[in-house]
């Protein structure tokens, strides 16, 4: 009697533990946790031309939500270095010239995306493989900095052009991206977006040089103009330093998991992950009883 009694529990267990299982697949996920990491590439007057992926870390975080079967919003944060440096340039002007900088950044997006193929009516019935492609708008935080006698200074309070910029601009980031579905949860995503900003001193390099007249602080000159660290004159006051014919640039490739979280932000209590409705799950037939 004993053994039918733990046999009868383990059985009302199991039957219990399939029905929650049921319950977590079934129940909507509407908001999608989103982590990467990738590489960032520099675009600006210390880059090399044809270096377009260039090895330097990112990592990011966002969350996503789908308004409907095709279009998603997302808000992400992303830390990512930046690079650039005239002595690995093939351009033997550049090397005289002798600027480098890095720099730690922080952006901080907010993008929509269409996908080319429409999610189904729950979100376990997406596609399996999907494309799309997305802009929005962003602001990044970024420090150039520069290595001088052992040392990093900051170069934006050293005023070396003699601008008083600001760390934070505007970007406008765009780009295409190919999602796997990798199991009920979760998807796999290859993203690769640029970013358009809005400042021409990513890497503090931007108009002429100034000359030694309008410097006090001998850091700040030395850091403006390195032609003498390789034994040349320092440039006359009014020779080119940078290009402002254009802004910086940047572009970030990122492989991503896509984690669909296990709440509802669609207010309607209805169940369902879009306003449609869904067949019935279940079917009542009179010989064979319910069948799917």
């Amino acid at each position: 009697m004993r053994n039918l009694i733990v046999l009868a529990l383990l059985i009302l267990v199991a039957q219990v533990s399939i029905a929650q299982s049921f319950y977590a697949i079934r129940k909507d996920r509407s908001a999608i946790l989103v982590v990467g990491t990738g590489t960032s590439t520099y675009f600006g007057e210390l880059a090399n031309p044809g270096d377009y992926i260039d090895a330097k870390p990112n990592i990011n975080a966002g969350l996503q939500y789908y308004f409907t079967p095709r279009i998603s919003a997302r808000a992400e944060i992303t830390w990512f270095t930046l690079e650039g440096d005239d002595s690995k340039a093939d351009d033997g002007s550049r090397k005289k010239r002798n600027l480098s900088f890095k720099s730690n950044n922080v952006e901080v997006g907010f993008t929509g995306a269409f996908n080319l193929l429409p999610n189904g009516n729950r979100y376990y019935r997406r596609p399996y493989f999907n494309v799309y492609g997305f802009g929005g708008v962003g602001f990044i935080y970024f420090n150039p900095k520069a290595e001088y006698q052992g040392k990093k200074y900051a170069l934006q309070p050293l005023n070396t052009e003699g601008a008083d910029y600001s760390r934070i601009a505007l970007v406008i980031p765009f780009g295409l991206g190919a999602r796997l579905k990798a199991g009920p949860n979760f998807n796999i995503a290859l993203e690769g977006g640029y970013r358009k900003t809005f400042t021409d001193y990513l890497d503090d390099v931007s108009t002429v040089h100034l000359g030694s007249a309008p410097f006090s602080d001998p850091i700040a000159f030395a850091l403006s103009d390195r032609r003498p660290e390789l034994g040349l004159t320092a440039a006359p006051a009014g020779t080119q330093r940078g290009n402002p014919s254009g802004e910086d640039g940047y572009f970030l490739l990122n492989l991503k998991v896509e984690y669909y979280l296990p709440w509802d932000f669609g207010g309607n209590g209805s169940g369902r992950t879009y306003s449609k409705k869904r067949s019935a799950f279940y079917r009542y037939n009179k010989r064979g009883g319910f069948r799917r």
